[in-house]
């Protein structure tokens, strides 16, 4: 073979691949790979947050309905409520009460509509503020048109049981029920179109206050002299016995052994009297209530030290005490003359309760009283004494 044969098969040979070659080749294959790898994760994770993202909003919106739900609901009811009570429009006011009474199963009153829970809500802290027996009673809400109450007045016999001996029956408790019929209260107040077209006047603070005056005015007397019919029965009304022969049924009294007046001598003899004869078990939770005129004389009393049974109270909005137990200004109560009980001590949160039906509905009446309108407010409640024993008087008599 001669050398241009040997060059020309030289010039024509493949490059050798060593190890060294082949591991970069495997390298570079890999690192391809792995980017191609890392290209999809990537794109997989950025799906995977994008559907976490909408995930989160959905769960974020189902868990603001139920916080936002009541608000939801009312904010339409007082705008209709409120166009109803200014216009007359009560258009907006039926669809809602009519999906309202789909939803319920309460009895409904007949007449007007339902008043906004705000308006409800203010007309009922003024109820509970004042000067009335409800802010000291058992007071409760109810569907019906009665509410029962049932008592226990006397105590279950018990005994102590020994190992060995045999157990004796113990006696029948008596149960009495009272039953409190629910009345309807009601409201008349009136206003002129002209302020009700007037967009900076607040009609329905307005309507809040006059209904709660009235309303309170009526509760007041009721709670206290109501004859129970059409009203609630007051706990003056029941028979007032001396409390030595008290019974069931009847209200215990303590004499103050003048006529008209407090007794001349030792006056204060008589208040004392009065607590203790209320039961021990009462008397932690017992108020005085009285009227203003009988509170102007009680509270110059003096006990035998020269020390005042009248107490102011420290903070505002604190009532008085007397004998350390507060005191109720009710005007309703009588004020002291012959024979009168003017001066009632006792735990009326078990002796007297308040039913009521929480709704409250609202008439407008345009045309009886023109140029103004009459906004007929009605209430349905009921009250009476649950507990004969909680509540004792102070006679102004001999005995």
């Amino acid at each position: 073979m001669n050398n241009s044969e040997t060059k020309s098969r030289a010039g024509s040979a493949q490059p050798v691949q060593t190890p060294a070659h082949e591991v970069k080749a495997a390298m570079a294959g890999f690192l391809s790979d792995f980017k191609d790898f890392q290209d999809d994760l990537k794109l997989k994770l950025k799906e995977q947050d994008t559907r976490l993202a909408m995930l989160d909003r959905k769960t974020v919106s189902a868990q603001r309905a139920p916080l936002s739900r009541s608000a939801e609901v009312e904010l339409p009811h007082k705008k209709a409520f409120g166009a109803y009570l200014r216009s007359g429009d009560d258009d907006a006011l039926r669809g809602l009460e009519m999906e309202e009474k789909a939803l319920s199963t309460a009895v409904a009153a007949e007449g007007g509509y339902l008043v906004d829970p705000e308006t409800v809500g203010r007309i009922s802290s003024v109820l509970e503020s004042a000067a009335s027996i409800r802010s000291i009673a058992n007071v409760v809400q109810v569907e019906s048109s009665a509410y029962d109450v049932l008592i226990d007045h006397t105590d279950i016999e018990s005994g102590w049981a020994t190992e060995a001996a045999a157990q004796a029956d113990t006696g029948t408790p008596i149960i009495d029920r009272i039953s409190i019929p629910l009345h309807e209260l009601s409201a008349l107040p009136k206003a002129s179109q002209r302020l009700l077209d007037d967009s900076a006047f607040d009609v329905e603070g307005w309507l809040a206050s006059r209904i709660a005056d009235k309303f309170q005015r009526a509760e007041s007397v009721a709670f206290i002299n109501g004859d129970g019919i059409d009203k609630p029965t007051g706990f003056l009304t029941y028979t007032a016995v001396a409390n030595d022969v008290w019974s069931w049924g009847e209200l215990g009294y303590v004499a103050t052994g003048q006529s008209g007046d407090f007794a001349s001598a030792g006056p204060a003899d008589a208040i004392v009297d009065l607590v203790y004869a209320l039961g021990a078990r009462y008397r932690a939770n017992a108020s005085f209530v009285m009227n203003s005129k009988t509170a102007g004389a009680v509270r110059k009393m003096k006990d035998a030290d020269g020390r005042f049974l009248w107490t102011d109270g420290l903070a505002a909005g604190e009532p008085a005490r007397l004998m350390g137990y507060p005191v109720l200004i009710s005007e309703a109560m009588p004020d002291i003359a012959a024979e009168e009980t003017a001066i009632a001590f006792g735990d009326f949160a078990a002796g007297y309760t308040v039913a009521e039906r929480p709704d409250l509905r609202i008439l407008r009446d345009p045309y009886s009283a023109k140029p103004h309108v009459l906004f007929y407010a009605t209430k349905r409640i009921g009250g009476d004494v649950s507990d004969f024993a909680a509540i004792k008087l102070l006679k102004f008599g001999v005995s």
